[in-house]
Protein backbone atom coordinates (compact mmCIF):
# COMPACT_ATOMS: atom_id res chain seq x y z
CA UNK A 1 0.00 0.00 0.00
CA UNK A 2 2.88 2.33 0.80
CA UNK A 3 4.25 1.96 -2.74
CA UNK A 4 0.89 2.92 -4.21
CA UNK A 5 0.98 6.19 -2.30
CA UNK A 6 4.50 6.95 -3.44
CA UNK A 7 3.59 6.25 -7.07
CA UNK A 8 0.48 8.45 -6.79
CA UNK A 9 2.53 11.15 -5.12
CA UNK A 10 5.12 11.10 -7.88
CA UNK A 11 2.41 11.08 -10.52
CA UNK A 12 0.70 14.11 -9.04
CA UNK A 13 3.86 16.11 -8.47
CA UNK A 14 6.28 15.14 -11.19
CA UNK A 15 4.44 13.83 -14.22
CA UNK A 16 2.69 16.64 -16.08
CA UNK A 17 -0.94 16.03 -16.87
CA UNK A 18 -1.39 15.43 -20.56
CA UNK A 19 -4.88 15.83 -21.86
CA UNK A 20 -5.80 13.41 -24.55
CA UNK A 21 -7.92 15.05 -27.17
CA UNK A 22 -9.80 13.18 -29.80
CA UNK A 23 -9.13 15.45 -32.73
CA UNK A 24 -6.77 12.81 -34.12
CA UNK A 25 -9.33 10.00 -34.11
CA UNK A 26 -11.54 8.95 -36.99
CA UNK A 27 -14.58 9.46 -34.75
CA UNK A 28 -13.45 12.92 -33.62
CA UNK A 29 -14.90 16.22 -34.80
CA UNK A 30 -12.04 17.19 -37.14
CA UNK A 31 -12.37 14.10 -39.34
CA UNK A 32 -16.17 14.23 -39.14
CA UNK A 33 -16.11 17.80 -40.44
CA UNK A 34 -13.58 16.77 -43.11
CA UNK A 35 -15.96 14.05 -44.33
CA UNK A 36 -18.80 16.57 -44.39
CA UNK A 37 -16.67 19.06 -46.34
CA UNK A 38 -15.76 16.41 -48.94
CA UNK A 39 -19.38 15.30 -49.20
CA UNK A 40 -20.58 18.89 -49.74
CA UNK A 41 -17.62 19.90 -51.90
CA UNK A 42 -16.93 22.89 -49.65
CA UNK A 43 -13.78 23.44 -47.59
CA UNK A 44 -15.58 25.78 -45.18
CA UNK A 45 -16.48 23.17 -42.51
CA UNK A 46 -12.80 22.35 -41.87
CA UNK A 47 -11.26 25.82 -41.88
CA UNK A 48 -12.33 26.43 -38.29
CA UNK A 49 -10.00 23.62 -37.15
CA UNK A 50 -6.84 25.29 -38.40
CA UNK A 51 -5.08 28.59 -37.91
CA UNK A 52 -5.45 31.19 -40.63
CA UNK A 53 -1.82 30.67 -41.67
CA UNK A 54 -2.69 27.13 -42.88
CA UNK A 55 -5.84 28.10 -44.75
CA UNK A 56 -4.27 28.29 -48.22
CA UNK A 57 -2.49 24.96 -47.78
CA UNK A 58 -5.69 23.19 -46.74
CA UNK A 59 -7.81 24.89 -49.41
CA UNK A 60 -5.35 23.90 -52.14
CA UNK A 61 -5.14 20.34 -50.83
CA UNK A 62 -8.92 20.16 -50.54
CA UNK A 63 -9.35 21.15 -54.20
CA UNK A 64 -6.76 18.56 -55.28
CA UNK A 65 -8.48 15.94 -53.12
CA UNK A 66 -11.81 16.61 -54.82
CA UNK A 67 -10.14 16.17 -58.21
CA UNK A 68 -8.32 12.93 -57.28
CA UNK A 69 -11.49 11.47 -55.73
CA UNK A 70 -12.99 11.26 -59.22
CA UNK A 71 -10.27 8.79 -60.34
CA UNK A 72 -11.78 5.69 -58.72
CA UNK A 73 -12.29 4.17 -55.27
CA UNK A 74 -8.61 3.51 -54.51
CA UNK A 75 -7.64 7.03 -55.51
CA UNK A 76 -10.55 8.40 -53.46
CA UNK A 77 -9.47 6.47 -50.34
CA UNK A 78 -5.86 7.55 -50.72
CA UNK A 79 -6.75 11.20 -51.36
CA UNK A 80 -9.18 11.30 -48.44
CA UNK A 81 -6.64 9.78 -46.07
CA UNK A 82 -3.95 12.25 -47.14
CA UNK A 83 -6.39 15.13 -46.66
CA UNK A 84 -7.43 13.85 -43.19
CA UNK A 85 -3.82 13.41 -42.09
CA UNK A 86 -2.76 16.84 -43.32
CA UNK A 87 -5.76 18.52 -41.73
CA UNK A 88 -5.20 16.88 -38.36
CA UNK A 89 -1.44 17.54 -38.52
CA UNK A 90 -2.04 21.24 -39.13
CA UNK A 91 -4.75 21.36 -36.46
CA UNK A 92 -2.33 19.79 -33.94
CA UNK A 93 0.41 22.21 -35.00
CA UNK A 94 -1.98 25.07 -34.28
CA UNK A 95 -2.44 23.65 -30.76
CA UNK A 96 1.32 23.40 -30.34
CA UNK A 97 1.06 19.59 -30.21
CA UNK A 98 2.87 16.97 -32.28
CA UNK A 99 1.08 14.94 -34.89
CA UNK A 100 1.33 11.23 -34.06
CA UNK A 101 -0.96 9.82 -36.71
CA UNK A 102 -4.67 9.16 -36.97
CA UNK A 103 -6.15 6.86 -34.36
CA UNK A 104 -8.97 4.37 -34.64
CA UNK A 105 -9.34 4.08 -30.87
CA UNK A 106 -12.51 5.10 -29.19
CA UNK A 107 -12.42 8.31 -27.20
CA UNK A 108 -12.56 8.41 -23.43
CA UNK A 109 -16.13 8.26 -22.12
CA UNK A 110 -15.86 11.74 -20.59
CA UNK A 111 -14.80 13.17 -23.96
CA UNK A 112 -17.73 11.42 -25.66
CA UNK A 113 -20.04 12.79 -22.97
CA UNK A 114 -18.61 16.29 -23.54
CA UNK A 115 -19.34 16.00 -27.26
CA UNK A 116 -22.81 14.65 -26.49
CA UNK A 117 -23.44 17.66 -24.23
CA UNK A 118 -22.49 20.01 -27.04
CA UNK A 119 -24.68 18.10 -29.51
CA UNK A 120 -27.73 18.17 -27.24
CA UNK A 121 -27.13 21.53 -25.60
CA UNK A 122 -27.47 19.85 -22.19
CA UNK A 123 -24.60 20.08 -19.68
CA UNK A 124 -26.08 18.61 -16.49
CA UNK A 125 -25.07 14.99 -17.15
CA UNK A 126 -21.47 16.03 -17.86
CA UNK A 127 -21.26 18.11 -14.68
CA UNK A 128 -22.77 15.27 -12.66
CA UNK A 129 -20.24 12.78 -14.04
CA UNK A 130 -17.27 15.06 -13.42
CA UNK A 131 -18.44 15.83 -9.88
CA UNK A 132 -19.01 12.13 -9.21
CA UNK A 133 -15.51 11.16 -10.39
CA UNK A 134 -13.76 13.99 -8.53
CA UNK A 135 -15.78 13.26 -5.40
CA UNK A 136 -14.97 9.54 -5.56
CA UNK A 137 -11.23 10.20 -5.81
CA UNK A 138 -11.23 12.85 -3.10
CA UNK A 139 -13.19 10.54 -0.75
CA UNK A 140 -10.78 7.65 -1.36
CA UNK A 141 -7.73 9.78 -0.63
CA UNK A 142 -9.46 11.39 2.36
CA UNK A 143 -10.33 8.00 3.82
CA UNK A 144 -6.72 6.84 3.55
CA UNK A 145 -5.40 10.04 5.18
CA UNK A 146 -7.93 9.79 8.00
CA UNK A 147 -6.96 6.18 8.67
CA UNK A 148 -3.23 6.98 8.60
CA UNK A 149 -3.80 9.95 10.91
CA UNK A 150 -5.12 7.62 13.63
CA UNK A 151 -1.68 5.97 13.82
CA UNK A 152 0.54 8.91 12.85
CA UNK A 153 2.17 9.11 16.29
CA UNK A 154 2.57 5.34 16.83
CA UNK A 155 5.98 5.24 15.13
CA UNK A 156 8.18 7.23 12.80
CA UNK A 157 7.24 4.92 9.92
CA UNK A 158 3.52 5.31 10.64
CA UNK A 159 4.02 9.06 10.85
CA UNK A 160 5.75 9.13 7.50
CA UNK A 161 2.98 7.06 5.92
CA UNK A 162 0.49 9.60 7.26
CA UNK A 163 2.52 12.53 5.88
CA UNK A 164 2.80 10.87 2.46
CA UNK A 165 -0.96 10.24 2.36
CA UNK A 166 -1.61 13.78 3.61
CA UNK A 167 0.59 15.36 0.94
CA UNK A 168 -1.01 13.28 -1.84
CA UNK A 169 -4.49 14.27 -0.65
CA UNK A 170 -3.65 17.95 -0.31
CA UNK A 171 -1.90 18.16 -3.68
CA UNK A 172 -4.74 16.34 -5.40
CA UNK A 173 -7.32 18.76 -3.99
CA UNK A 174 -5.07 21.74 -4.62
CA UNK A 175 -4.44 20.68 -8.23
CA UNK A 176 -8.16 20.34 -8.88
CA UNK A 177 -8.83 23.72 -7.31
CA UNK A 178 -5.95 25.39 -9.17
CA UNK A 179 -7.13 23.92 -12.46
CA UNK A 180 -10.64 25.19 -11.89
CA UNK A 181 -9.77 28.56 -10.42
CA UNK A 182 -6.78 29.19 -12.70
CA UNK A 183 -8.58 28.51 -15.94
CA UNK A 184 -9.00 31.77 -17.75
CA UNK A 185 -12.07 31.56 -19.90
CA UNK A 186 -12.23 33.59 -23.10
CA UNK A 187 -14.28 36.75 -22.86
CA UNK A 188 -16.98 37.28 -25.43
CA UNK A 189 -18.12 40.71 -26.52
Amino acid sequence: MKHVFIICFLFILIIPIKLNGHCDTFSGPVIQDAKLALEKGSVTPVLKWIKKEYEKEITDLFNKTLLVRTKGNEAKELADMYFFETLVRLHRAGEGEPYTGLKTAEVEPIVALSDQSLATGQIDELITELNKEAGKNIKELFTVVLEKKKHANDSVEAGREYVTAYVIFMHFVENIHTSLAGTELPHHD
